[in-house]
């Protein structure tokens, strides 16, 4: 048993703040203060549990091993007990993700990002970079920071990340079969980028139906119309999508022109990672991965700060468009807005300063902004 008396203490503090309001604990300080809090006692309990891991306490008992042990004694699902004891072990060897997580400064799905990149052809790379990476996961959206973590595996594991992201082409498939009572059921796996592809397509089919959905629900209920009152839920709609893709394949003429992807090369844009290899959604990908698209693809060329690509174009006018849109997609690719990770596909190209106030049409007064942000900045204050 623990020979002080802190841990009585923590259980008695912590039956005043289950007895309190939940109101009273409502501000924002105090919210960002309990999850530093929350952060710190799952360390606590994950290097705890680690010592009793070493300590083979669990083997008198009769149990297997810590994780069913932990099953057992804590009733947690066989995942949850075993990843908190292979995180423990594993922080043995990151003193500053460990540190920085009894500070409360970063938190378990960081942790566990950090474990993850460690393998046995990095070790010695995250040895001399893991201050540096756990810097990065203190300041940065966790979108971001699993970013610029994916970046650095590439570079300090080229090989075997470019084995993983043949190893994830190599596991897609599809299943579709029907029932004794004639539904259908099937699930799906693809690749990052085939992904993206058949995301990108289901969206956009999508929200076809949605305007038809929406359109009829108002000429139905005029200015009283909600998301509520939509013919179809989203659910359905998706699925209506899929059938109307698979319409479409059928009637689509042999010869016609497919769709081909565009890369852009970034020329002059100064990253942490160094290069950017990532699709338009953020998911980083393998630059081997691109190999098998490249005979169908177009080659756009971004250049900042250099005089072989104007982007500044269309000073006059009131909407991005061409070179100028181009350019902040490019740049930005995700909502301005710091609680805001909407991809640059579902975003609107917005004025810094207001067209209205005379804010010129440039890539310098441009940001990406989701609708929601958009909307709501032009709400006023």
């Amino acid at each position: 048993m623990y020979d002080c008396d802190v841990l009585e203490g923590l259980k008695a503090e912590l039956d005043k703040l289950c007895e309190s309001d939940p109101i009273d604990l409502r501000d924002s300080e105090t919210i960002v203060e309990l999850h530093r809090c929350l952060a710190r006692l799952e360390a606590v309990t994950t290097t705890a549990t680690a010592a009793f891991d070493a300590a083979g306490e669990w083997d008198a008992d009769g149990a297997r091993s810590a994780a069913a042990w932990l099953r057992a004694r804590c009733h947690l699902p066989p995942t949850s007990a075993h990843r908190r004891v292979r995180l423990g072990r594993e922080l043995r060897h990151l003193p500053a993700t460990e540190d920085a997580w009894l500070a409360g400064d970063i938190h378990d799905s960081h942790v566990s990002s950090l474990v993850g990149v460690r393998k046995p052809a990095t070790e010695e790379a995250l040895e001399r970079d893991e201050e540096m990476l756990v810097g990065e996961a203190k300041k940065l959206h966790f979108s971001t920071f699993s970013r610029v973590l994916a970046y650095w595996a590439q570079h300090a594991d080229p090989d075997g990340t470019e084995n993983e992201a043949k190893d994830n082409r190599d596991k897609r498939k599809m299943h579709l079969s029907q029932s004794f009572g004639g539904m259908w059921f099937g699930d799906l796996v693809l690749d990052p980028i085939s992904g993206a592809v058949v995301d990108n397509e289901l969206r956009r089919i999508e929200r076809e139906l949605f305007e038809v959905d929406w359109a009829e629900a108002r000429e139905r209920l005029g200015d009283r119309a909600g998301v509520g009152d939509l013919a179809r839920t989203p659910a359905q709609r998706r699925a209506d999508a899929v059938v109307e893709m698979a319409r479409r394949s059928g009637t689509a003429p042999a010869d016609g022109r497919r769709p081909e992807p565009l890369f852009s090369v970034f020329v002059g844009f100064e990253t942490l990672a160094g290069r950017i290899c990532e699709l338009a959604n953020g998911t980083v990908v393998n630059p081997g991965s691109l190999v098998d698209w490249l005979d169908e693809a177009w080659i756009e060329r971004i250049v900042f700060d250099g005089p072989s690509r104007v982007i500044d174009v269309g000073v006059a006018r009131r909407i991005f468009a061409g070179a100028t849109r181009r350019a902040v997609q490019v740049r930005d690719r995700e909502c301005f807005h710091e609680y805001c990770d909407v991809p640059v596909e579902q975003c609107q190209i917005d004025h810094k300063e207001p067209w209205s106030a005379g804010g010129p049409t440039t890539t310098k007064n441009g940001r990406l902004a989701c609708g929601f942000h958009n909307r709501r900045r032009n709400r006023g204050p």
